[in-house]
């Protein structure tokens, strides 16, 4: 498949006279996302081409770069669509956009559960690697002509998750720091809980006119609209701890915690909730460790203190 130039029609939206967003189906609900375009005087750029852009495939624009926010199978899905473009990404998570191996790396389901994925990616995303994908750091700028694009590194969803400063810092770009109220996900072996919340923090300071997220929320104007989101998406974190300690008043073990569920509902059904379940406790369980709010009482049994 080779992408085209597409009418997007109304699902483009237009925030600058450079920027625009794709919007992905349902709002950009998981699979899809809402993918941004950035057109310079010399290049153009799309970031995190969306299982929609494969579907309509292409672009409203040619594109000579795709940039990835971060390594996840949603935000990789176009990096095959856009063959002949160059493809960037955090150098944190540059494995993943450049083989399936290094994706299922930063999941680190192991089993029958990361074959059932792999199939899953390669059906359901057009997963296809790109050993020849260029590494970013926090900072690096792309200059289009007349416009550029700043990466913000943002860790904690994964290793490499980062932010991009559009057209002079007129748009902010989250990713999957999508504001929305199932809260933060940090539930891969690439995750970390504490990067996660430090990169929260570091967000707020962005002062921009237009924020927006891969998933859900899409486009948020002003930046009061943007913080009161920033905190309800924030105090999820909080809340899941509370949860989990109530939950230790007697001891229990990490697989017990991921069966009770403090991430997803009881109604949603994936071979994946169980490994993310377990890994979301453990990241929290260290930290009751590390505050004295609770205690090994026996090898891998917890009890609140």
């Amino acid at each position: 498949m080779c992408a085209t130039i597409v009418d997007w029609g109304a699902d483009e939206r237009r925030l600058t006279p450079v920027v625009s967003v794709l919007a992905g189906d349902r709002e950009g609900a998981y699979p899809s996302g809402n993918s941004v375009v950035v057109r310079g005087a010399g290049e153009s750029v799309i970031i995190d081409p969306s299982v929609t852009v494969v579907a309509r495939k292409g672009a409203p624009v040619a594109v000579d770069a795709v940039i990835n926010s971060h390594g996840h199978e949603d935000h990789l899905a176009g990096n095959g669509l856009f063959a002949a473009a160059r493809v960037y990404i955090h150098h944190a998570d540059l494995a993943a956009a450049r083989c399936l191996d290094g994706l299922m790396a930063v999941y680190g389901y192991g089993g029958p559960i990361e074959e059932t994925f792999r199939s899953y990616i390669l059906d359901d995303f057009s997963y296809v690697g790109r050993p020849d994908a260029f590494s970013f750091h926090d900072g690096h700028r792309w200059d289009l002509g007349g416009t550029t694009i700043e990466a913000v590194h943002l860790p904690g969803h994964t290793r490499g998750h980062s932010g991009f400063r559009l057209d002079g810092g007129r748009v902010f770009f989250l990713s999957d720091i999508d504001l929305t109220g199932f809260g933060p996900y940090y539930g891969d072996m690439w995750s970390d809980l504490d990067d996660f919340e430090n990169s929260l923090r570091k967000v707020r300071g962005e002062e921009a006119e237009w924020y927006v997220t891969f998933h859900h929320k899409g486009v948020i104007h002003g930046r009061e609209r943007f913080l009161e989101m920033l905190d309800d998406f924030h105090a999820v974190i909080d809340r899941r701890h509370a949860a989990m300690l109530d939950y230790l008043a007697e001891p229990r073990t990490l697989d017990e915690m991921a069966e009770h569920r403090f991430v997803y509902r009881r109604s949603v059904q994936s071979p994946t909730v169980a490994p993310v379940e377990r890994r979301t406790a453990e990241l929290h369980v260290a930290r009751m460790l590390a505050r004295g709010e609770a205690v090994e009482v026996e090898a891998g049994r917890y009890q609140r203190s």
